[in-house]
């Protein structure tokens, strides 16, 4: 593959897809399918020739290419996967990118001009604009202090009492971390029993 072409092939993946063209892949893997279970009469697949040799050939040519085809049908199908996650993760990086040069400028001022009260103020102006931008995309950390130990939502890293009661979380060491409603990452915490 020439230079050339690894260029235009990285140019349309970096391209997002239109509504045209996600039409266009799903007419085409529609075809693939029906393409792939072909499902003519088999009188029409094999010669009428009482030579069984040469209708089990037939046959065998025919397998050969549906499982090509649906060999094909599959590749396409994790690639067009992958592009779409791919796809699916830009408009989180932009936003994060945005973050990113907000950090840069605050380094490069902090180095002109060494102002530590002004600094803390523009790292929490950046750390606010990242929990903000992370939130939009469903990050919410989890409450735990005071809370039952869940094992679903917690992970113990110490243990504290010896009561008989039930394991309650005293601090929370890490915070945990929930995307769209689902534990990203446990809250890593101290339980205690009273």
């Amino acid at each position: 593959m020439t230079e050339g072409n690894d260029r235009h092939e990285h140019d349309e993946a970096e391209r997002p897809s239109s509504r045209a063209d996600d039409e266009r892949a799903a007419e085409e893997t529609a075809r693939d399918v029906a393409d792939a279970f072909d499902s003519r009469p088999a009188d029409e697949v094999a010669d009428t020739s009482d030579d069984p040799a040469a209708q089990a050939e037939q046959y065998r040519d025919h397998l050969q290419r549906l499982q090509a085809e649906f060999d094909n049908y599959r590749k396409r199908v994790l690639r067009e996967q992958t592009t779409a996650v791919e796809q699916a993760s830009r408009p989180v990086f932009r936003r994060l990118l945005e973050v990113l040069d907000d950090f840069d400028l605050a380094l490069m001022h902090a180095q002109d001009r060494p102002d530590f009260d002004r600094f803390l103020h523009g790292v929490e102006l950046v750390y606010a604009k990242l929990v903000d931008t992370l939130r939009a995309e469903g990050l919410e950390q989890m409450d735990a202090q005071g809370k039952p130990f869940d094992p679903e939502n917690h992970e113990a890293l110490m243990q504290t009492g010896d009561g008989e009661g039930d394991p309650m979380v005293a601090d929370v060491l890490r915070p945990g971390y929930t995307l769209k409603g689902r534990v990203l990452r446990p809250a890593g915490v101290r339980v205690e029993r009273k």
